[in-house]
């Protein structure tokens, strides 16, 4: 009885232990009496899953180096899913469900009530509206389920990872690898290629959509790389993330994306725009700005006066400078096929003007709308690309208070940068805000043009932006709860 009683686990160590040599030994009496080798996997899978549960750091890293090798690929009913990205999403957000509910989730309770993320909830809530009343259904409970998986592991899963700033310049070197990898390789491509304007979406095969999605990766990459450079410990490590940087501008100026290179002037701009305090007089003046410009395109329908002539706007896919000179002349054919799908959105947005059309539903809806002045040769839409500019479509899915929760969450964001920023006591903490900020400036002024954040490639690191800058927040308010007087105790 003794010796029994001594076999008997003394521990969970030791149970856990003997509990997996009971599946193993379970395992090989299901392959001898089922004549089956495929039951052998089941204690890998088992153990598998109870690594991935205990210690998710390894899935999260995992997802970000290889955000920029992921695929498209097509699933039944005209859906589709990015692999591995999207797979490794799901995998986190089911391990965060289960480490919520057992209480070890490792995120501050005070994030639950940040403005930032009662936003993005909101926005969420919205869209489930909106999914109920949707011309279609399936495409819309897509995107709410693809919305959730990129939510919880970019925004709650980095919280629960980040806990010092050496932690962010860590999960940002496992994105920048993918990226300067797959840029490198491109222009080894490209320059085979001659560099040419009309080989760019060649040469970034097999990795990249298009030029737009491969040039926004890199531009993205370029502020966490020139502030991790400042803020390297090491001559090695500062070497590396130059050579990042270098590779994520000049990936962008040899793809021939204007929206990417002025998308990296615009972060230089606003990097005076934080230091002098002006991001509320921006904020304003574009709202005033934007205001006036539908205000005199609406009325009388002066927008009318602007449609292009169907047999001059081409693209010159072998000359840049022509490019260029077309888009001034508004010639260009890109741009005045987003003017095409400006105008329908519109008209969309006027039937359906508080729910929409539903999530994910603007593609062909959209089509119903045209205005067949505005046509060009790419109005047939092989692609199946929506409206081009960000705050556009949220208006004609999910009507004024989709666009108006998703601007909302732009603007509180800036405000954010500009005043963690001035309150950062070290300059590690505003090297860190401006990396997060400006590379958040960069993705919104990429929505302007392009409809981007459901792109594994680039909605990542927004909801990481976000992310890394309420981290920051965070560790601002205790070092000033630590910084307040103790008050003397009462007589």
């Amino acid at each position: 009885m003794n010796f029994l009683a001594h076999l008997r686990p003394q521990n969970t160590d030791q149970r856990i232990f003997m509990a997996f040599v009971g599946l193993v030994l379970a395992a090989v009496v299901a392959v001898i009496s089922l004549d089956s080798v495929a039951w052998l996997a089941l204690p890998l899978v088992v153990l598998g899953v109870a690594v991935v549960l205990i210690d998710w750091r390894w899935v999260y890293y995992a997802l970000l180096i290889t955000l920029a090798f992921s695929r498209e690929v097509q699933l039944p009913a005209g859906l589709s899913m990015d692999v591995p990205s999207e797979p490794l999403m799901l995998i986190l957000l089911v391990c965060f469900t289960i480490n919520v509910l057992l209480g070890r989730s490792e995120v501050p309770g005070r994030l639950w009530r940040h403005p930032i993320v009662l936003l993005i909830g909101a926005a969420l809530l919205w869209s489930v509206a909106s999914t109920i009343s949707s011309v279609d259904t399936l495409k819309s409970v897509k995107y709410l389920l693809a919305k959730t998986w990129y939510i919880v592991p970019f925004v709650f899963v980095t919280m629960a990872l980040v806990r010092t700033p050496r932690d962010v310049w860590r999960l940002v070197a496992f994105y920048a690898v993918g990226v300067s990898i797959t840029v490198a390789y491109t222009m080894v491509r490209h320059a085979g290629l001659g560099f040419g304007f009309d080989t760019i979406n060649t040469a970034i095969q097999p990795f990249y959509r298009n030029h737009v999605v491969y040039a926004a990766a890199a531009a993205l990459l370029a502020p966490y790389a020139y502030y991790a450079a400042r803020d390297a410990a090491t001559k090695q490590s500062r070497r590396l993330w130059y050579v990042a940087l270098v590779l994520a501008v000049g990936g962008v100026s040899l793809s021939y994306t204007r929206a990417s290179v002025l998308s990296l002037i615009v972060a230089v701009l606003y990097y005076w725009v934080i230091r002098l305090r002006l991001t509320r007089l921006t904020l304003i003046g574009a709202t005033i700005a934007t205001l006036l410009g539908i205000n005199y395109f609406v009325h009388g329908d002066t927008y009318m006066k602007y449609a292009p002539d169907y047999e001059k706007t081409v693209f010159y896919g072998d000359n840049f400078q022509k490019h260029l000179e077309a888009t001034y002349n508004l010639e260009d054919l890109s741009g005045m096929e987003r003017v095409y799908r400006w105008v329908a959105a519109a008209h969309m947005i006027t039937e359906k003007p508080i729910i929409g059309s539903g999530p994910s539903t603007f593609y062909p809806e959209y089509k119903r709308y045209t205005v067949t002045s505005f046509r060009t040769y790419v109005s047939g839409n092989p692609e199946k690309s929506t409206t081009h500019n960000y705050f556009l479509l949220q208006l004609a899915e999910q009507g004024i208070p989709g666009f108006v929760l998703f601007t909302s969450l732009v603007f509180a964001t800036l405000l954010l940068i500009e005043r963690l920023y001035h309150r950062a006591r070290s300059t590690q903490q505003q090297n860190l805000v401006m990396a997060a900020g400006l590379s958040f400036v960069v993705i919104v002024f990429h929505l302007l043009l392009n409809e981007l954040l459901e792109v594994d490639k680039i909605g990542s690191f927004y909801y990481v932006s976000l992310a890394v800058l309420m981290r920051v927040q965070f560790w601002q308010e205790d070092e000033q709860d630590q910084l307040l007087p103790i008050a003397p105790p009462q007589p």
